[in-house]
């Protein structure tokens, strides 16, 4: 089980967050997030990012010229896109990086959507349909995952908290590749819980 920490900001909290074992972190560089990532921040950041934990960019309805020009600009490894992105825009998107394609799940009819971005290098992600892109902290209904018949693995999103542990574990679809966290274990919007999440990493793995 991969785990995904998204909606990262701060250095500090970037710093304490690389000595966790998880496999992705999330910038947000959507403007009208409360986690967008700054580019003075990111200064700060830099070379305390460890290079074993996977850069995600975090992209709503931008231009093709400036996610690639953030994707140079703070050395990521893949590009979240979570807004209408057609397929065309993601294909053109998938010759420089791999890509997870986010998409609102509310019932079973909703993965219909997902077979037009079908063959993809890189994953889906299941999020809560919001009015909103994402960030609802609410979960879907995730007996539903069981009407994804597609080929692509995907990161379950939406909600996840330190209680869900059993629940993602009785969770048993073959294509489930990881989980993606936030809001749920933030101190305040980009701040993480660096101890709560420590805890559920460690209950999830059993370790």
């Amino acid at each position: 089980m991969k785990i995904k920490v998204c909606g990262m900001k701060y250095p500090e909290n970037i710093e304490d967050l690389n000595k966790l074992p998880i496999d992705y972190m999330g910038m947000i560089f959507y403007q009208k997030s409360p986690r967008y990532m700054d580019y003075q921040l990111w200064q700060n950041v830099g070379d305390i990012h460890s290079r074993n934990i996977k850069r995600v960019g975090v992209f709503v309805n931008s231009k093709i010229d400036f996610i690639v020009e953030t994707i140079d600009k703070y050395k990521l490894d893949l590009i979240q896109l979570h807004g209408n992105e057609s397929p065309n825009f993601c294909s053109e998107l998938n010759k420089f990086i791999p890509i997870i394609k986010a998409f609102s799940i509310s019932e079973a009819s909703d993965f219909e959507q997902t077979k037009a971005y079908e063959g993809l290098r890189g994953y889906f992600l299941f999020d809560t349909k919001t009015p909103k892109y994402g960030g609802s902290g609410k979960k879907f209904d995730w007996a539903i995952l069981d009407a994804y018949d597609g080929d692509t693995p995907f990161f379950l999103s939406g909600g996840i908290s330190a209680e869900d542990v059993q629940q993602i574990k009785a969770t048993k679809h073959p294509l489930l590749y990881g989980v993606d966290l936030n809001s749920k274990f933030e101190i305040e919007p980009g701040l993480k819980d660096i101890q709560l999440l420590d805890q559920f990493i460690k209950q999830l793995r059993n370790e």
